[in-house]
This record gives C-alpha cells, sequence and structure tokens, in this order.
C-alpha cells in the first residue's frame, strides 16, 4: 500500500496571463509585464533563454510590487539559477511575496522553514505560512498543511484536519493531494473507510498526471477494492505510472509481466522495468532485480550483481533484501562469508518485520554464531517470527517448550506451536504435532 506522499513543495509560479512579446527593447512599465517576461526568459518561449534576463525582470515585477516576481526570484535564489545560490536571499523574497498575499511566495516560505533552510527550523512557523497559503487558495500550501496535521508537525496531529486539506488541495487540482485523499479514504483515516471514494481521487491523481495516482488505481485494479478486480486495467495505468517515473508503478509492472499477469509473460521485460525502478530508487524494483540475477533469470546468473542489488533494496528499507544480504554473508555468495555481517542484516530484517529474518537471527542466538549465545533472546526472537506467521519460528518455539529450554516446559504450549506452524505449512510443525500428541 502507497505510504503517504511527502514531497518537497518548494515551486515555480506560472501566472496565467496573456504572456507579451518581448519587444526589440524589452521594456515593461507594469508588474505583471515584467513578471511575464521574466517568465518568457525563464522558460525560453518565443525568446532564447536567459536565466540573468528572466532575474531581471522579476526584480522589476517585484520592486512593482508583484509578489509573482517576489517569489519567482526567490525560486531562482533557492536553485541558484542565474544567481549564486543564497537561501537567505531566497527567504528575503518569499517574505516579500508573502506579505503581497501571493500563495506560492507563502508556500515556499513555510518550506524553508520546515526544513531550516536560511532560517532556524520551524515547524510551528511552516505551518503558519502554509496556512495563509492555503487561505490564498494555493494547492501546494493546502497539501502541504495536510501533511503537517498528518505528521503532527508545528500542529496538534488531526487526520480530520489533514483530509480538509488534502481535499481543497485536489480541488485546486494537486495531484499529490487528490491521491493523498484517496489514502485516506481507503485507510479510513479521518473519514469512513470507502474503496469507492479512495478510487475516485486516485482516477484524478492519475489524470492530473501524478504518477502515485495511476500507481495506487492499479493497486486497486489488481485487489479489486473500489473497482471490479482487472489485471488488463492494472496494468494500464501501472504503465502510466511508469511512464511518469513513479519506481513503485515500474516495479508492479515487472511483477505483472514476470507472472503474466494482464500481459503475456515476459521476463525481459520484467528485467527491463525493474531496473528503471530500481534507478528511481525503489526499493522493491531493486530487490526484484537481484532475484533476476540470483536466479539467472533473463540475464546471466550473478551474485555478485545480486549482492549489489539487494544491498541497494536494503539501504532503501526492503526488509527482504536486507535478508537476501545476510544469507549471502552467511554463506558467503557473492561476497566475503561474515557472521557478524548476517547477523547485522537479519537484525535490520527482523526490525523491517520479516519473519525469516528474526528467525534467522533466533538461530544464530541460539548456536552462538556472529552473536553471544543467549536461549532468551533465540526464544524471544522466533516468538516475534511465529506472530508474523513465519512457520519455522513457529516450529522452534515448540521445540523450545517441549524441551523447557529458555522456557518453562510446556507440552501444551509446545502442542500449540507445532500447530500453528502445521497450519502455516510447515512440514516439521506437522510431524512434530503428531508425534507430541501420540
Amino acid at each position: 500500500m502507497q505510504k503517504l506522499i511527502q514531497l518537497s513543495t518548494l515551486t515555480f509560479l506560472l501566472i496565467t496571463t496573456t504572456l507579451v512579446n518581448a519587444s526589440t527593447q524589452d521594456t515593461c512599465n507594469t508588474g505583471v509585464r515584467c513578471f511575464d517576461l521574466g517568465l518568457m526568459y525563464a522558460k525560453g518561449r518565443g525568446v532564447k533563454q536567459d536565466d540573468s534576463k528572466a532575474i531581471k525582470f522579476y526584480q522589476k515585477a517585484c520592486k512593482l510590487n508583484t509578489g509573482a516576481g517576489c517569489s519567482n526570484i526567490g525560486f531562482m535564489y533557492k536553485r541558484g539559477r542565474g544567481v549564486k545560490q543564497d537561501d537567505s536571499k531566497a527567504i528575503k523574497f518569499y517574505q516579500k511575496a508573502c506579505k503581497l498575499n501571493t500563495g506560492m511566495g507563502c508556500n515556499n516560505l513555510g518550506s524553508m522553514y520546515k526544513k531550516g533552510e536560511g532560517v532556524r527550523q520551524n515547524y510551528f512557523k511552516a505551518a503558519e505560512f502554509y496556512q495563509k497559503a492555503c487561505k490564498l487558495n494555493n494547492d501546494a500550501g493546502c497539501f502541504s498543511l495536510g501533511l503537517m496535521y498528518v505528521k503532527g508537525m508545528g500542529v496538534k496531529q488531526d487526520d480530520f484536519k489533514a483530509t480538509e486539506f488534502f481535499q481543497k488541495a485536489c480541488k485546486l487540482n494537486h495531484g499529490t493531494g487528490c491521491s493523498n485523499l484517496g489514502s485516506m479514504y481507503r485507510k479510513g483515516e479521518g473519514v469512513r473507510q470507502n474503496y469507492f471514494k479512495a478510487t475516485g481521487f486516485f482516477q484524478k491523481a492519475c489524470k492530473l498526471n501524478y504518477g502515485g495516482g495511476c500507481y495506487n488505481l492499479g493497486v486497486a485494479y489488481v485487489k479489486g477494492k473500489g473497482v471490479k478486480q482487472d489485471d488488463f486495467e492494472a496494468v494500464k495505468f501501472y504503465q502510466k505510472a511508469c511512464k511518469l517515473n513513479n519506481g513503485s508503478g515500474c516495479s508492479n509492472l515487472g511483477v505483472m509481466y514476470e507472472k503474466g499477469k494482464g500481459v503475456k509473460q515476459d521476463d525481459f521485460k520484467a528485467v527491463e522495468l525493474y531496473q528503471k525502478a530500481c534507478k528511481l530508487n525503489n526499493g522493491r524494483g531493486c530487490f526484484n532485480l537481484g532475484s533476476m540475477y540470483g536466479k539467472g533469470m533473463s540475464v546471466r546468473q550473478d551474485d555478485f550483481k545480486a549482492v549489489e542489488l539487494w544491498k541497494k533494496a536494503c539501504k532503501l528499507n526492503i526488509g527482504l533484501g536486507c535478508f537476501n544480504l545476510g544469507f549471502m554473508h552467511a554463506k558467503g555468495k557473492g561476497v566475503k562469508q561474515d557472521d557478524f555481517k548476517a547477523v547485522e542484516l537479519w537484525k535490520k530484517a527482523c526490525k523491517l518485520n520479516i519473519g525469516l529474518g528474526c528467525f534467522n537471527l533466533g538461530f544464530m542466538h541460539a548456536k552462538g554464531k556472529g552473536v553471544k549465545q543467549d536461549d532468551f533472546k533465540a526464544v524471544e526472537l522466533w516468538q516475534k517470527a511465529c506472530e508474523l506467521n513465519d512457520g519455522r519460528g513457529c516450529n522452534s518455539l515448540g521445540l523450545v517448550y517441549a524441551k523447557g529450554k529458555g522456557v518453562k516446559q510446556s507440552n501444551a504450549k509446545a502442542l500449540e506451536y507445532f500447530g500453528k506452524a502445521c497450519d502455516l505449512k510447515n512440514q516439521r510443525g506437522c510431524k512434530n504435532y503428531a508425534i507430541l500428541n501420540q
């Protein structure tokens, strides 16, 4: 499930006025005309692109109290376009823009306070400026304020308020706002859970060319939540998400090709899509690509490449990436054999709720490999593995209760855990249950 999106909301302002033809003299006598000329040079519309000239006209527009000019020159200083990068100067221009009631200036000022760029970090100030931006009908400001309420940053955590501001952002055609609103409806946070409404907001986000919305819509079609289950439709939306450089969309599209769901099965295409997803820093894409190299599916089998990709996946907090990387260190495949490193990686996998990671870490504690031998710690880890529905963890718990190793001996408890292991398709659990139950 897609998490709520957090994006940098520092934005370049485009005003929907009629652009003025750059005259041979490049002159302007009103703030709006100066702003338009600045925009033409910044974007290279009808004239040769020239950041220095853009700044010149934005400065003139700002002096004539056109807030959009102040906001855009602040953006140029923030990005170091046509001028030396300078957060302090960016702040100065955003402040003037906000005083002139330019919503984007207030939003950008809020972002500077949120990140502590050019000013001391202050979430309360950030929320205050986002609020003003939203009141001025700035879509990014409403979206940013919604995120502050989700996280309880500078304001009291409040999902109802967050939903209210995502809703306003969406009405103002902010694609990410629509997608986040859809996520709130899907999870039932701040609103009554409603998959149909969630899907509607994902559709709007996708129409606004926000890749995350297309991705979420694809997931809805795969699961049949809010829409009729349809793998072909899912593929269509994953394709659009991927074209919009949404890594999750590329990764999920790769899975559809690998499994032949909604498309003709094609491992080569899957590899291509996983590569793109991984380049976009999508951890699942890196993990899946590593698995293709590990198995030699449509690529030459390569343990070293698999290790490299699982390492990246693990850094991106994909628990299975950490688990597989730990296995490679334990076995010395593609890397030097190292039990200590394996323990470290399985510890992270376990923290990321990968049951196999907890089971293997428990095994290392039980055997004293790469860590001090500790039966009590092993039991604790197998308990977590079993709670995460890992059959091996449940079977191991059954064994320690049957033997009274690290716990008080209890055949009843042993049967309970062997039974759960068997329910989870663990054959040893089934056999142990039968033996103990004789």
